[in-house]
């Protein structure tokens, strides 16, 4: 059925008579994944979509981020759609705000405006096997949609640790996720817990304002220097007038990432010469015996997504900050306490303690054909196919879902290969007939994620020596990509329908679940 005909038929995502709005697709969130799906829709002729978003803006983590020093530690260029190049990148590495004003400037350029609802946060999904459609209860209200998208992505949530005591400390408490710009930290003391990607951006950011910086580290991570630079006028001005410029530049970027790939995955012990970088990187800017033997790591670099920075160790270094080699365990009053048993006066607690990766939020949300969760079908660890649909859920995709993440490269381009799966899904749901829904088998998703655990027992991120947020609970890494990111889009350039169920409507209560036309509403009126 053409887009124009099922938009009448569906009364065009209108209430008609007092019925629930329909839609084609239901995009959840509006990141980069759900940007770039709304975009993806619309090039593919659909038309009849809405990208439910909770917050008041567009931009995802983007949006929710913005500490200071909050950057990105792939290159702009990279870290951009191949659709949308932006020739105005200020610098090699731009920062959020940047990056926030580049998704707003997509969703005009791509005329996505009437498609994105704001502050409506999606509250439960449930599949309605009978009229095979997803019930998408949201905080404004009730519609129902063929397809479901979720893009509310791994790094949505954040997580923070159960710290006794920490509801009775007096000062202020917030994750890095959600900075209070209204607090001001001028001569504060301040604690930062946790030392990953946010972290090493916030220390350097704040320690020259504040009167004294804790940090309390669990675990070192390896940090490179971050070879960030200003994009001149005359390169913008040659990227603006030779927009092939843009697309080389981001390609070279490409392949120098596609070809470290093999180490990561398959020769860790390559890295060795890449960690003695790193060590020698550590004793130019830290003088100190002691404190360079705490912030050495001691598992192989890799295991932990490598850090980028030229002014987190300077900072570490400076007579105002503290490093704890050792995690918050306690909170007592205005003293935390950590794990060594250190105990430090502060005013102010800032967690820096990562998002909930491997237990997303919104599977707690979604209620399959067989009336479960999605977290309750990934008790014992997530798992889909394709890093897209998950067995039980019918019609109903990820973007950046299992086993899709990246140590060395930009997400975009994961993102975009699960866009070609989406379109090609599309595609093959409208050859299957309006009434139509396709199921992932479980055995097609046994089979993907056994090929990929097995891919992964080689890799660093399992060989490494770490513990790190990659793993789930049981010790399983289910978020990382164990291969280049042009296998992954050769593996998700189709649909194979051999891997899905092909679903069909109960034939007493199809005809009821069709949606009725406004012309044949009208003959009822006049009857």
């Amino acid at each position: 059925m053409a887009e124009d005909e099922r938009q009448q038929e569906r009364g065009q995502g209108s209430e008609l008579g007092g019925e629930r709005e329909h839609v084609r697709v239901a995009v959840i969130g509006s990141g980069f994944g759900g940007i770039g799906a709304a975009v993806r829709l619309r090039r593919e002729g659909v038309t009849d979509f809405v990208v439910l978003e909770r917050a008041g803006a567009v931009g995802g983590t983007w949006r929710d981020n913005s500490y200071p020093g909050c950057a990105c530690d792939v290159p702009s260029h990279l870290y951009s759609f191949s659709f949308a190049p932006n020739p105005d990148w200020p610098r090699t590495f731009s920062g959020q705000e940047k990056i926030q004003e580049y998704l707003e400037q997509v969703a005009d350029t791509f005329r996505l405006r009437s498609h994105i609802r704001l502050n409506t946060e999606v509250t439960q999904l449930r599949w309605d096997a009978d009229k095979l459609w997803w019930e998408v209860e949201t905080s404004d209200g009730t519609l129902t949609a063929d397809v479901v998208v979720s893009a509310t992505g791994p790094l949505s949530d954040p997580k923070l640790p159960d710290i006794p005591g920490l509801d009775t400390f007096e000062g202020k408490v917030f994750h890095s996720a959600r900075w209070d710009h209204d607090y001001d930290l001028r001569g504060k003391r301040v604690a930062m817990i946790g030392t990953g990607a946010s972290a090493i951006q916030i220390v350097p950011a704040i320690q020259r304002e504040v009167g004294r910086l804790t940090l309390f580290q669990r675990t070192p991570p390896w940090v490179m220097p971050r070879m960030d630079r200003a994009i001149s006028k005359a390169e913008r001005w040659v990227h603006r007038q030779l927009p092939f410029t843009t697309h080389a530049r981001r390609g070279i970027l490409w392949g120098i990432r596609e070809l470290q790939v093999q180490a990561f995955t398959k020769r860790p012990n390559e890295l060795g010469a890449v960690e003695q970088l790193a060590k020698r990187n550590i004793a130019r800017a830290i003088k100190d015996p002691a404190l360079r033997a705490k912030l050495t790591p001691s598992y192989r670099i890799g295991c932990k997504r490598i850090l980028l920075s030229n002014t987190y160790y300077p900072a570490l270094a400076q007579p105002n900050v503290d490093v704890v080699a050792s995690g918050l365990s306690e909170v007592r009053g205005n003293t935390v306490v950590a794990a060594d048993g250190t105990e430090t006066e502060v005013d102010v607690i800032i967690f820096g303690t990562g998002f909930h990766v491997t237990d997303m939020p919104i599977a707690n949300r979604v209620v399959g054909a067989d009336g479960g969760t999605l977290m309750e079908s990934w008790k014992d660890g997530m798992k889909s196919l394709r890093g897209a649909t998950a067995a039980g859920f019918p019609n109903f995709m990820t973007v950046i879902g299992p086993n899709t993440g990246l140590g060395n490269s930009s997400m975009i381009l994961m993102i975009e290969s699960q866009l070609n799966y989406l379109a090609d899904y599309m595609r093959q749901l409208d050859v299957l007939g309006d009434r139509a829904a396709l199921a992932a088998r479980m055995s097609a998703v046994h089979a993907w994620n056994d090929q990929v655990q097995e891919r992964m027992k080689r890799t660093v991120w399992n060989t490494g020596g770490c513990n790190s947020w990659y793993l789930d609970e049981n010790g399983v890494n289910t978020t990382i990509w164990p291969g280049t990111t042009s296998e992954f889009r050769g593996a998700t350039r189709r649909v194979d329908l051999a891997e899905y169920e092909v679903v069909r409507p109960p034939k007493v209560s199809a005809e009821a679940a069709r949606p009725k036309s406004r012309k044949a509403k009208k003959v009822e009126a006049e009857a």
